[in-house]
């Protein structure tokens, strides 16, 4: 047996050690009997896991050293117990999301793989914070309209989207100009820096989209096949994500496994909780994204280079800066929706930002203009 295997199983090992001593140290700080009940069957899960380790060094003649848990997981507990889990847990749910696919590449791993991702639905459920049925000042600012703008993900896209097309043109054009270029010399470089710009922003989210999808259907083709092959281990699964989510131990169970008698059901819904992929949608169009991308580019990037279409010399280059400040001081205002500032402190903040960063491309061009000629 390779050497490189006999330290991957002493690692996974000493992984599945540390995270069963942490649950148990947490189940131990948890107040609430169902949580409780909740980390100590994840504590029982790792330690199973750990078995499979064990076991595998067993069999390759290496005696287990004595397990000491790490600094990581004596201060964790410790927090735990001096603040309560709640306080741990957001660390906790960062790590096991991040460690969800482990073993995903470990072709000896593959029966405790999907229980791994499952584990990580369950503790980012547990360490969202409980749901009050008492109506709260936050809860009525929510549903104020200013709120609500707050959350819409699509214009903070199509904002931020249209700012970099109008920053990155708007110093492209500004170093040209300030290199002392003449008018036909600019307004190529303003058209060819909008269209290259355009494509490449196009091209890099059709990529980004295509790739989250190819995976998204990738991991929901394994899922498929883990509820073929291992029903029981993914009722399990479901039934701790929905205690995870605040339910009896009886009817968690109870909903699991009326899921698990439809296995499309309980395909969509092990997508959506364990990998957080809606098996609709995957993501969405990538050739939508691309064309939204290169349109909202294009669209802040025109600003800048269109006065040289129609004016020359010293009076385009200040048409263009004043058209582009403006433009500078509306994504501001549009992005005070989503960021909470002040809107007047949004578009300063932006215009000022934006300006700056052309003035300094202007005096870089200007010195590089002097310097080669």
């Amino acid at each position: 047996m390779a050497g490189e295997d006999i330290k991957r199983y002493r690692d996974n090992l000493r992984d599945e050690l540390e995270g069963a001593a942490l649950y148990t140290a947490i189940a131990a700080a948890e107040p609430d009997p169902l949580r409780k009940d909740l980390f100590l069957q994840l504590a029982q899960a790792e330690a199973r896991h750990a078995e499979l380790w064990r076991g595998k060094l067993a069999a390759a003649g290496i005696r287990e050293q004595p397990y000491v848990p790490g600094f990581r997981t004596r201060l964790l507990a410790r927090l735990a117990r001096r603040f309560g889990p709640a306080f741990v847990m957001p660390t906790i749910a960062a790590a096991e999301y991040s460690d969800r696919n482990k073993y995903s590449a470990q072709a000896d791993a593959h029966a405790i793989s999907a229980e791994e991702r499952g584990h990580a639905a369950v503790v980012r459920e547990m360490a969202r914070p409980p749901a009050r049925t008492r109506v709260t000042g936050t809860d009525i600012a929510r549903a104020e309209p200013w709120h609500r703008g707050a959350s819409g993900n699509n214009l903070r896209a199509a904002v931020l989207g249209a700012n970099d097309g109008l920053v990155s043109n708007f110093c492209l054009v500004m170093g040209v100009a300030g290199a002392g270029a003449g008018n036909r010399a600019v307004l190529l470089t303003g058209l060819a820096g909008l269209v290259a710009g355009a494509c490449s922003m196009a091209l890099g989210e059709w990529l980004s989209v295509t790739n989250a999808r190819e995976l998204a259907s990738t991991q929901i083709a394994k899922e498929a096949e883990e509820i073929e092959q291992t029903p029981q281990a993914e009722q399990h699964e479901l039934a701790l994500i929905y205690q995870a989510k605040g339910l009896q131990k009886a009817d968690a169970e109870r909903v699991a496994a009326e899921l698990m008698s439809d296995k499309r059901a309980a395909l969509d819904t092990l997508a959506r909780e364990e990998l957080g992929v809606d098996p609709q949608e995957l993501g969405g169009s990538a050739l939508a994204a691309a064309a939204t991308s290169f349109v909202l580019f294009s669209l802040g990037a025109i600003f800048p280079v269109a006065p040289f279409l129609f004016l020359q010399g010293a009076r385009a280059i200040g048409i263009s800066i004043a058209l582009s400040a403006a433009a500078l001081c509306g994504t501001g205002l549009l992005t005070s929706l989503f960021n909470g500032r002040s809107p007047w402190f949004s578009a300063a903040r932006q215009t000022v930002f934006g300006c700056a960063a052309a003035a300094i491309t202007y005096g870089i061009g200007a010195l590089l203009g002097v310097s080669l000629s």
